[in-house]
């Protein structure tokens, strides 16, 4: 297992999951979960950024705060079901710039096959939070995130809703220097490439194209 990885396993988080992994919860629901879970989430996942001394002036007088450093984040979802966790994290961090990557599985050889790459131009000056609601075999996350490592960002941490050990285990062998930060930890994959218990095709759920 790899031993950058922080799994959550907070029960406000775990509360919602149950709901979000219900094969009967509405889409409308899902995606408010989605984002909710995301909020919750980048809570923890930032809590290592770095912060500066200001000096402000209160009703009372006049005193020395923090604020964080450069406020340079970024915000980069693997296309499309990454997209669900935009809000909630933004909802945080309000000043972050958003990205994107595209990346879809082949059927066959389920290893992702790129389509998409859109990031801010200073990203090379931002902390990059890459992230989408399943790291299931890793294949899309591992090359996300070996596409921004090209562009040189001050950091990359990746954000997940569910993992499945074999997914975390590949992403640690190709990136061990990236931290995971994942709602909960799930059982297997099955033959087919999906995480068990799992909660679906996040995509389909997110925007109801199943």
């Amino acid at each position: 297992m790899n031993g950058n990885i922080t799994i959550f396993n907070h029960p406000l988080i775990l509360h919602k999951l149950s709901i979000l992994r219900n094969k009967n919860t509405s889409s409308r629901d899902f995606r408010a979960l989605i984002s909710e879970i995301a909020m919750l989430m980048c809570y923890e996942a930032t809590r290592d950024l770095p912060l500066e001394d200001v000096e402000i002036e209160t009703p009372i007088c006049k005193t020395t705060v923090k604020q964080l450093a450069g406020k340079k984040l970024a915000i980069v979802p693997i296309l499309r079901a990454g997209l669900g966790m935009v809000e909630g994290v933004h909802t945080l961090i309000p000043s972050a710039r958003v990205g994107h990557i595209g990346l879809y599985r082949d059927e066959e050889t389920l290893q992702p096959v790129e389509y998409f790459c859109k990031l801010p131009k200073d990203i090379e000056e931002r902390d990059v939070i890459v992230v989408d609601p399943m790291l299931a075999t890793g294949g899309s996350a591992i090359d996300a995130v070996s596409q921004l490592k090209k562009r040189n960002p001050k950091s990359i941490r990746f954000m997940c809703i569910i993992g499945a050990p074999e997914g975390i285990e590949a992403f640690g062998r190709i990136h061990p220097d990236v931290p995971i930060f994942c709602a909960d930890l799930d059982e297997k994959l099955n033959e087919n490439g999906y995480i068990v218990p799992g909660l679906g095709d996040a995509g389909d759920r997110i925007f109801g194209t199943k």
